[in-house]
């Protein structure tokens, strides 16, 4: 039987933090990943600019054999994850419920804050999400982090990063932040979702434990140049980036 193939999508390189998790967690796919390069960032752009980013490169991966998606972007799932549900023909997987979820199960004193883009931070999809399970939630866009420090976390006992660059500062965070406050990442969270809907997709045969070594096939798509993709993603993946195909999306 045909492994299902799993579509993640970026504004650029930070969602391959989130393949990196999703790799561990469902070995029995195969997955397409699609980073949106050339036209990155997301966090300064309208939501109208954003939806219609985010719904091409749906689109573009449903085309290509994707049977489920997930928005590895913060910002395209705050602003335009009902545009892309709407959009497309199959399963839809955000980073923002996933990483509320997580946040509401770890926080004791129901308060939480969240750092993100500020298009992430001002489209208010964390504190909704966070609000709706009960907590508090106080948001802060940092392209710096120093405010953190300033203000916001020391009542708090949970730290959601709302963006998937955030994951590759983890250690840097551990050290500056109060030790009663735990660190959220929502690829970890988004991955254990999108792990148990693949339940239903996955083929008997690769359930067994002896499938699960099966290497998975990895494609990547990138609108800017492949060897920047190539050098840069290398990093947030953990090991090298091979089959690389340039896409030329219209404005």
């Amino acid at each position: 039987m045909r492994r299902p193939t799993i579509g993640v999508f970026d504004s650029g390189f930070g969602g391959l933090t989130v393949l990196k998790v999703l790799l561990e967690f469902i070995p029995g796919a195969d997955y397409l990943y699609f980073g949106d390069t050339a036209r990155l960032p997301y966090g300064s752009k309208s939501v109208e600019t954003v939806a219609r980013y985010a719904v091409e490169a749906a689109h573009y991966l449903e085309a290509h054999g994707a049977q489920m998606l997930v928005i590895a972007c913060n910002t395209a799932t705050a602003l335009a994850l009902d545009r892309i549900t709407s959009a497309v023909h199959v399963p839809v997987v955000g980073v923002v419920e996933p990483g509320a979820e997580a946040a509401a199960s770890a926080s004791q004193n129901r308060k939480v804050v969240v750092i993100g883009t500020e298009a992430t931070v001002s489209s208010h999809a964390y504190r909704k999400a966070l609000e709706g399970r009960s907590l508090r939630a106080r948001e802060k866009a940092c392209p710096l982090l120093v405010p953190l420090v300033e203000e916001g976390w020391l009542e708090a006992d949970v730290l959601v990063l709302g963006c998937t660059h955030y994951p590759l500062l983890k250690p840097l965070l551990h050290r500056v932040a109060p030790a009663h406050v735990t660190i959220v990442d929502s690829a970890e969270s988004t991955a254990s979702v999108v792990a148990s809907r693949m339940l239903k997709l996955l083929p008997p045969a690769l359930t067994a434990s002896e499938e699960r070594r099966v290497v998975p096939r990895l494609k990547f798509f990138a609108t800017d140049s492949v060897e920047k993709f190539r050098r840069m993603g290398e990093r947030f993946l953990g090991h090298p980036i091979e089959d690389i195909e340039h896409v030329d999306l219209k404005e």
